[in-house]
């Protein structure tokens, strides 16, 4: 058999990878000529992945239940790849940052316009009951979700609105003792810590305390000045990170929201969720006032945030009901 000219070429080359590390090209050709030939359900470990459900009851929809956990994870892990790419680039472009940005965007409108399988693909009576089985454990302890926050603003955007003026020049530490979300996850008896954020904290604040201090001069918000700074056109990359503000501190919040209100909302008085949060006054995006990027927006916006949609989630469900 006569090797074509392509042929010789491609085993030039393979040869002077090979040789350049030190590697013997035979033998790797060996190893190519006795493999098994790829198929799809070993490549994505797919039978692994269908065995990562284990509900702990009998109930039938604790099984959507988590398995819509699971696709949120694997969104959120999408994002934050995204992420890395955009702060460890060499030589960051306002193309290359817009283009990445607009995947995650892609990933959080999937994720928000996909809610609908909790808000409506479970029984409320089911739900109740499976609920009381996972203690303490909430979709509050989300790590990931926490990192994407990181990623995308500078750290004093995430502390509690309270506090950001006074802790505007401290430490990553000191502001880190009163990030937003501890104040989400307090007793609604006690005003206690609960045992959903002691387990959430041990498990994650030195990564999310690295993650922070890595991100100074590498989060969104940073780069996005130093891009503008340098003279870029940031006009695409604005409407970007605007619409990312959006997708993570109003629709995916309200989305939570929506499936509270939903089937924990009970009169008199609201169910408490699993973790003991306190997602009354946690979810709804008007009470935070969580914004990635004031510059991006005016006065009136901000002033504004998130009380159209709260408002309209409530009628439109007190309706349904």
């Amino acid at each position: 058999m006569d090797f074509t000219p392509e042929i010789k070429d491609k085993l030039n080359q393979l040869q002077e990878k090979y040789t350049a590390m030190g590697q013997d090209m035979a033998s790797y050709l060996d190893g190519l000529l006795y493999a098994d030939f790829l198929t799809y359900w070993d490549y994505i470990h797919l039978d692994t992945l269908l065995s990562l459900q284990s509900p702990k009851t009998p109930i039938p929809d604790e099984e959507i239940f988590i398995m819509y956990h699971q696709i949120t994870e694997l969104y959120f892990k999408l994002a934050l790849h995204e992420c890395r790419q955009i702060a460890e680039h060499e030589s960051l472009t306002a193309e290359f940052f817009t283009a990445r940005v607009k995947r995650i965007n892609a990933y959080f409108n999937a994720l928000t316009t996909s809610f609908e399988v909790m808000v409506d693909g479970m029984e409320k009576e089911q739900f109740l009951k499976f609920r009381m089985s996972l203690l303490p454990a909430s979709g509050f302890q989300s790590g990931q979700y926490r990192m994407i926050e990181i990623c995308a603003t500078d750290f004093i955007r995430l502390v509690d609105k309270s506090k950001r003026e006074e802790l505007s020049t401290a430490t990553i530490e000191e502001q880190f003792e009163h990030i937003y979300w501890k104040f989400g996850a307090t007793e609604l008896a006690s005003g206690k810590q609960t045992l959903t954020l002691k387990q959430f904290i041990k498990k994650y604040a030195a990564q999310f305390l690295q993650l922070a201090k890595d991100r100074t001069l590498s989060n969104f918000s940073a780069l996005y000045h130093q891009l503008q700074a340098n003279g870029a056109d940031v006009s695409a990359l604005a409407e970007e990170l605007r619409k990312l503000d959006l997708y993570v501190n109003v629709e995916w919040p309200l989305s939570h929201y929506k499936s509270a209100v939903r089937y924990l909302e009970k009169d008199p008085v609201d169910v408490a969720a699993t973790g003991g949060t306190n997602w009354q006054k946690y979810l709804p995006p008007r009470f935070q006032k969580r914004i990635f990027y004031p510059f991006l927006w005016n006065d009136e916006q901000m002033e504004e945030w998130g009380k159209g949609w709260v408002l309209s989630v409530l009628k439109t469900l007190k309706n349904k009901d």
